[in-house]
């Protein structure tokens, strides 16, 4: 009996020492425990679960052979307060998916996915360390700025080159999205950057231009075909200031020569441009001067009864002069004022108007004098004859009635 009883005694103390230990945050021999009310409140566990390796098998062996059980050191999700926590926890241990020696990866329905003790609904499983959320984040953020980096490479040669853009990529949607965004950002700057080197060109070019006339475009900016032409441009805008001056200039000493009566040679070794402004300012100095001469000939019929060729330098301003002296209709009409003021017998005297051609008013005035002293002459003589025929025919009738009355008697 009393054998008996040692036997059942020994049975109880496998039984109770096999459970004791399994509850929350210890295991049992078979390196597992059951989950605790309180995790399970906490969505930390459910269920029986195993830890340090444990498995069904060891459970089984130590049925037969009973060992002494021993605290573990490894934790168990009920030893967490808070999810944050386990996610601390599993981050500073360098825990993944394939490193997981405390087996907090496995809970719940869903096993080694890389996630401890099964995360609560709606959490950001990014946070954790290599879960397939991190993996997924890292990997677009990759390739987004994967994507940004070659995007804004080809964008800033596009706009530095100012060709039409184009944002079409091959790749991931985060990749695509990066390249897009780089590809604008890139071709901004580089259509800024070649604005601003286009004016830099521009300048330099005006610089060239301002010194030299043959345009000769230098290294720095053959590589880029709108910097050429920026270059090309400032270049020309100095030649032709430096040219419109060039001309004033010999337009003005044109002109000189042209009032001074030289002979109208331009300079020798200069620009054909410079030599037409040259001729352009001695037609305009000679135009005037023919005006002047024109002027002289023209005053001078106010005092000439004939043309008297003048005195000039060349039979050229003499030809400006007779122009000039032949074109006053004026003499013609004084001419006719001052004779028929003489052939009515007026007394002799010049209206103000006439006071600058004396000679001529006094030599048609008289003209016209005479003329009507002639008329009066005229009319004289033949008043006379008149009389003289007017006796002769009284006379003849005198003469004819004595007859008459000698014979009737």
């Amino acid at each position: 009996m009393i054998k008996r009883i040692g036997i059942i005694t020994l049975l109880l103390s496998f039984v109770l020492g096999s459970t004791i230990y399994a509850h929350s945050g210890r295991t049992d021999s078979s390196g597992g425990h059951n989950c605790s009310a309180k995790s399970q409140a906490k969505g930390l566990c459910s269920g029986y679960h195993y830890h340090n390796g444990g498995t069904a098998e060891s459970s089984h062996k130590s049925n037969s052979t009973f060992t002494t059980p021993t605290q573990s050191s490894d934790k168990d999700c009920s030893d967490f307060s808070s999810y944050e926590e386990v996610v601390e926890y599993w981050n500073s241990k360098g825990y993944t998916k394939e490193n997981d020696p405390e087996r907090l990866d496995g809970w719940g329905n869903t096993v080694d996915d890389g996630i401890p003790c099964e995360a609560p609904s709606g959490y950001d499983t990014s946070k954790i360390n290599h879960s397939p959320a991190q993996i997924a984040k890292i990997t677009a953020e990759n390739d987004k700025a994967t994507g940004e980096k070659e995007g804004y490479s080809v964008g800033y040669t596009a706009g530095y080159s100012d060709t039409t853009k184009n944002t079409s990529a091959n790749g991931s949607d985060d990749y695509i999205q990066g390249y897009q965004s780089g590809y604008e950002k890139g071709y901004l700057e580089g259509n800024n950057k070649l604005h601003a080197d286009k004016e830099k060109a521009k300048q330099t070019g005006y610089e060239f231009g301002a010194k030299q006339d043959q345009l000769v475009i230098p290294d720095t900016f053959k590589a880029n075909t709108s910097l050429q032409e920026s270059f090309t441009i400032g270049f020309n805008e100095a030649v032709s200031e430096r040219d419109e001056k060039k001309k004033a200039e010999y337009a003005a000493l044109g002109y000189q020569d042209g009032k001074d009566e030289n002979d109208g040679r331009p300079p020798k070794n200069i620009k054909d441009l410079y030599i037409a402004s040259y001729n352009e300012g001695f037609e305009k100095g000679q135009s005037e001067l023919k005006v002047e001469y024109k002027k002289q000939g023209y005053e001078a019929a106010f005092t000439m009864l004939i043309y008297k060729k003048p005195q000039l330098e060349t039979d050229k301003y003499v030809g400006w002069y007779k122009e000039g002296f032949e074109s006053n209709k004026e003499i013609k009409e004084i001419q006719d004022d001052a004779y028929n003021l003489g052939l009515q017998g007026e007394a002799f005297q010049i209206p103000d108007k006439y006071q600058k051609a004396k000679v001529i008013f006094d030599e048609y005035y008289h003209l016209g004098k005479k003329e009507h002293a002639t008329k009066q002459e005229e009319k004289r003589t033949t008043a006379t004859a008149s009389t003289v025929a007017g006796m002769g025919i009284i006379g003849w009738f005198a003469r004819r009635f004595y007859v008459a009355r000698k014979m009737a008697s």
